[in-house]
């Protein structure tokens, strides 16, 4: 019989995959701020707002696309500018938060191992920075389990909470992208031509 948090975490698309990864207990003030959490790095919260303004500006360049390709294929080639800007800054925060370590994630939550325990219910800050295109998304989460893993350290997992929606749009667009990548990557491993 499956729980109803079970049933939660099923309704979302999960991924296998690499990411760079911390996990902070938030103190009890700042579990309930509802305001948007900030870093204590300048460099994570600018590739953090970086990222979420391009993402809200997408519609904007579509529609501008109709009316002036000229102008739109010039802001398309800045775009990919600060893409590459955005992967140097990243190159950087991954020093601060950490090598790439897999998890499981899907737009619900994240599961990931570390060597100490978090209790469930432990309210946290979740700081990621998504490869390869060094998305930097800082969210709430609430540790749903803390399991001891046979070759040592902790299985946890923890759901997301009080997302935006950019936030949420922005982690459902990565999640889709990195499943046509790896769906593209098994056919060519799969495929007897290549």
């Amino acid at each position: 019989m499956t729980t109803l948090d079970e049933e939660d975490r099923r309704e979302y698309y999960r991924i296998e995959d690499r990411i760079a990864l911390q996990i902070s207990p938030l103190s009890a003030a700042e579990a309930l701020e509802a305001d948007v959490l900030q870093d204590d790095s300048p460099l994570f919260n600018l590739l953090s707002e970086l990222h979420l303004s391009d993402f809200e500006s997408q519609h904007l360049l579509r529609q501008l696309s109709e009316k002036d390709r000229t102008l739109a294929a010039f802001l398309r080639a800045q775009n990919k500018r600060l893409d590459l800007l955005s992967a140097v800054v990243a190159q950087t925060l991954i020093g601060e938060v950490g090598e790439p370590q897999p998890v499981v994630i899907s737009e619900g939550g994240i599961e990931f191992a570390q060597a100490t325990p978090i209790a469930p219910g432990t309210r946290v800050a979740v700081k990621m920075v998504l490869m390869p295109r060094a998305h930097g998304l800082l969210l709430r989460g609430k540790i749903t389990h803390c399991d001891p893993r046979p070759q040592g350290g902790f299985e946890l997992g923890s759901e997301f909470t009080d997302m935006t929606d950019t936030q949420r749009q922005l982690l459902a667009r990565y999640i889709l992208q990195r499943q046509q990548q790896q769906r593209r990557q098994q056919l060519e491993q799969n495929d007897p031509a290549s």
